[in-house]
């Protein structure tokens, strides 16, 4: 009987919390979990990119998509006008600094191949992806999506209280 007993008690106070929170002002109620933060385009463009050692790459001026939507290149403008590819898994952001770092010295960054904003090259012609992904030291589609996985995880989990 006394296990009955504390059954109903248990279940009464379950409800009642239920309907507490059921009656609460909905901005007061916190969710369970929080989606990451949006990232807004204007938070990415005009973001000055640091190379290996702290040297400047330039500033972002655009920023491609695919058909789907996802990003997978940033155009970036050095101090000449000059335009350069950088491919989306071979930058960190810092988004409150507004700075992207890159993992290349400031020698291999003047290797990848310059352009012009008349004539951009064809980004998904497959040697073009291929030798732009090889001046960052990757591969196209390679580990930089876990480690930006890991990243938002570890945000999420800050985030938690």
């Amino acid at each position: 009987m006394r296990h009955y007993t504390f059954r109903a008690v248990a279940a009464l106070a379950f409800a009642a919390l239920a309907g507490i929170a059921a009656l609460a002002r909905p901005d007061e109620v916190r969710p369970a979990s929080r989606a990451a933060a949006p990232v807004r385009a204007k938070a990415i463009l005009g973001s000055k990119v640091t190379l290996s050692g702290g040297a400047a790459g330039g500033t972002i001026e655009d920023i491609i998509l695919t058909d789907e939507g996802v990003v997978d290149y940033l155009i970036v403008t050095d101090d000449g006008g000059k335009l350069r590819t950088i491919p989306w898994d071979a930058v960190k952001f810092n988004y409150r600094k507004r700075t992207a770092a890159v993992a290349v010295t400031e020698e291999q960054y003047r290797k990848v191949p310059a352009y012009s904003a008349e004539r951009y090259p064809d980004f998904y012609a497959p040697t073009y992806r291929t030798d732009v992904y090889k001046y960052y030291n990757l591969r196209p589609g390679q580990q930089r999506r876990l480690e930006r996985r890991i990243e938002r995880q570890e945000r999420r989990d800050e985030r938690r209280p």
